[in-house]
């Protein structure tokens, strides 16, 4: 069977263990209809960068899944329908990684960014020199110059 990722993010008004519950709720739903729901993550409640439904923040939860297509059309469908759900997005994957989401893991567990204070000496950048390359606008003239501004058309 093919397999899935799941994101969906709740109300904020709900409680953590309602959250836990519509968790809960749509893998059960996969199950009754011929898939499984390998593992879920609730990441808590967490702040948006934009507001939906007039909400700031929202209930994050993520679940892994292994189920038929028309198993998981009919989870999205119920998860679009219900009141608390205020988004979905559903990708299929290849396999599913070991381990903790990239989301709970410790900062110092990811590594990938490595040290963000050495960053070496920015060569990307160019000799930006002393940046007094602009000159000092002595071309426009004083403002006195400008004439009467009150004969444009």
């Amino acid at each position: 069977m093919p397999l899935y990722e799941h994101v969906m993010i709740a109300r904020q008004d709900l409680s953590g263990t309602q959250a836990e519950g519509l968790i809960e709720h749509f893998g059960a739903v996969l199950t009754d209809n011929g898939g499984k729901l390998v593992d879920h993550e609730y990441w808590g409640v967490k702040t948006m960068a934009y507001k939906i439904n007039k909400n700031r923040k929202g209930h994050y939860a993520y679940l892994r899944s292994d189920a038929p297509a028309a198993a998981v059309q009919e989870m999205e469908r119920l998860m679009r329908l219900h009141d608390d759900v205020m988004r979905v997005l559903t990708i299929k994957v290849d396999e599913h990684k070991e381990g903790p989401s990239v989301q709970m893991q410790k900062r110092d567990e990811r590594g990938d960014r490595g040290d963000r204070r050495d960053r070496g000496d920015r060569g990307d950048r160019g000799d930006r020199g002393d940046r007094r390359d602009r000159g000092d606008r002595g071309d426009r003239g004083d403002r006195g110059d400008r004439g009467d501004r009150g004969d444009r058309s």
